[in-house]
């Protein structure tokens, strides 16, 4: 099983090009079996999570291929993507597939749209709480879906086809937005979706339909309209730049010092963490190619954060901040209000001598001087960047193991760190 060694201690300083959104390109890859004809999707990051989609949806007889770069972009960027699903051949969505992605679970919209039937086993994925699929069920069977659930798997049926509704989600959902959405395009009449989740890249997802022939407005805001349509075409689309990456990279540069320019980020994706990184010390100039982040000299301050839905301070970057405020000089406190369970990576940053102590859903750090560094293990996927993260400052040398997890969601994040300086490397085996 492959590992990251890294040698703390070297200021992170050039140019880290920022790959398309896994968030955006995984909803987007599952949208194409809504039609017969071609998806073609530019900037898909090249990583486990694209590839395991790629063969959930090419079971179902989806071909696809895949070529290309963006120009003037690092050999491993910038993957196009074509998606034909002229033939759906099964409906079945099997354990063995779905159990390792939860993003997965989401191929039970187009094929209920389409097809009119699916058979999907409950997702898997990073073990975070319970993240139950109850809403996804609630918002299909408002469609108008018969839906059972037998042996670990969710069967539905909508044999005269899904039915324009009002969806009332009683808490923001990503995963129920996403479904929902897609679900409606093909419903006959009009679907109202409320308290809707308003992520930049709900707003990709809805963008690219648009081009496909549906009729989605409101997307991007708390109350989406989609007007049902008979069908489908292609169309061609490029997924947003990755607002998890460019964070995680702006904190690896707050926490290391230096200059590093994150080419393609767009800063409006995800300026609550822009602010509170400015409030932490860091120095954050959007410009034409994206987003230059330095700091140099003063030390990192403390903040407060609590997590909360777009457009607030992103869950996907709560371990990366609590790395860096380990840091800082003075205590900090972050509050997790998505995801219950959210702190397993605490344990593994004490290994460095990380000072942190929970109480319910909020955790107060008491920044130290120097970490120590340390054999860590990956826990999962936003976690398994923050030890990468706290390694680079570490006094000596830190290996993190279980890095499978950082390839679901990084894409070669050791070349880029290493472009700027990082001492970082995987070793095999």
């Amino acid at each position: 099983m492959d590992r990251i060694r890294i040698v703390g201690g070297a200021q992170l300083n050039g140019t880290i090009p920022i790959s398309g959104a896994k968030n955006a390109a995984l909803p987007l890859m599952i949208a194409g079996l809504l039609t017969d004809e071609t998806l073609i999707l530019d900037n898909v990051p090249r990583l486990a999570d694209v590839a395991q989609l790629q063969r959930i949806i090419g079971n179902h007889g989806v071909d696809i291929m895949s070529a290309g770069k963006r120009p003037g972009d690092h050999e491993y960027q910038g993957q196009t993507l074509h998606i034909t699903a002229k033939n759906i051949v099964d409906t079945t969505a099997p354990y063995e597939l779905v159990s390792k992605m939860r993003a997965s679970f989401w191929v039970i919209a187009p094929l209920l749209a389409r097809m009119h039937e699916a058979k999907v086993s409950l997702p898997g994925g990073c073990a975070i709480g319970t993240r139950p699929v109850d809403l996804l069920i609630m918002a299909l069977e408002k469609l108008g879906a018969e839906l059972t659930i037998d042996g670990g798997y969710v069967i539905a049926k909508a044999p005269g086809g899904l039915k324009g509704a009002v969806i009332d989600f009683p808490k923001v959902t990503v995963s129920g937005t996403h479904v929902a959405l897609m679900a409606a395009t093909l419903a006959r009449g009009t679907t109202i979706i409320n308290n809707a989740a308003c992520e930049p890249e709900i707003v990709d997802v809805a963008d690219c339909l648009n081009k496909m022939g549906a009729k989605v407005s409101g997307a991007g805001t708390p109350t989406i309209t989609i007007e049902g349509v008979a069908r489908l075409h292609g169309a061609r689309h490029p997924v947003l730049p990755d607002r998890i990456e460019t964070g995680t990279y702006a904190i690896a540069v707050a926490m290391t010092g230096g200059d590093v320019q994150l080419s393609g980020a767009r800063p409006e994706l995800l300026q609550s963490a822009l602010d509170v990184l400015t409030a932490a010390g860091a120095t954050i100039t959007p410009n034409n190619d994206g987003i230059r982040v330095t700091r140099n000299g003063a030390g990192i301050r403390p903040v407060n954060v609590s997590t909360a839905p777009f457009p607030g301070f992103p869950t996907d970057l709560q371990a990366q901040l609590m790395a860096l405020m380990a840091c800082a000089k003075g205590t900090s406190h972050i509050t997790e209000t998505i995801f219950e369970n959210r702190f397993m990576h605490v344990q593994e940053l004490a290994r460095f001598g990380a000072q942190i102590h929970l109480d319910g859903e909020t955790a107060t750090i008491d920044g130290i001087a120097r970490l120590k560094g340390a054999p860590v293990m990956a826990t999962d996927l936003r976690a398994s960047v923050s030890l990468v993260i706290a390694g680079l400052v570490a006094d000596g040398e830190t290996m993190v193991n279980r890095i499978y997890h950082l390839d679901r969601g990084f894409e070669r994040l050791e070349e880029k760190l290493s472009a700027c300086g990082a001492t970082i490397e995987r070793i095999s085996g």
